[in-house]
């Protein structure tokens, strides 16, 4: 099981490439040399961040992207939410078939005690909080 996706993985790489230069306008070329992860991907992974709010898209030559919110209200789990979906650890494991066990089952609720506790922590972490780890 991966908790983080590649996709979320590559927006926080950018975000933190981003964050120090808030305001400035940051281009895909300065991305790809410096984070070295593969264009069309990264693309994509800006459009979604700029149609969730978290940056503007300059048009023309001297164009990128502008980190538009402060890197404390970026929180980990509202990008896993954006490139993962919704986030459950306690999903069962046959996916389609309810057993009669699910609102008895121990192990389920064990894993959603678990839930709770990694959803919590992951709501605390920003990427201003990761800026501050990264040196």
């Amino acid at each position: 099981m991966h908790l983080l996706a590649r996709s979320t993985d590559y927006a926080v790489r950018a975000l933190l490439y981003m964050a120090p230069k808030r305001g400035e306008v940051v281009s895909t070329s300065d991305l790809d040399r410096d984070l070295k992860l593969p264009r069309p991907f990264m693309r994509r992974i800006l459009q979604v961040l700029q149609k969730q709010g978290y940056l503007s898209s300059v048009k023309g030559h001297k164009g990128g992207f502008r980190l538009l919110m402060a890197p404390g209200k970026i929180r980990l789990i509202d990008l896993m939410r954006a490139f993962q979906g919704e986030i459950s650890l306690g999903d069962c494991l046959f996916k389609k078939k309810v057993c009669g066990c699910v609102k008895t089952c121990p192990l389920r609720h064990e894993i959603k005690d678990l839930e709770s506790v990694v959803l919590g922590r992951l709501s605390n972490i920003t990427i201003s909080r990761l800026m501050q780890g990264a040196s």
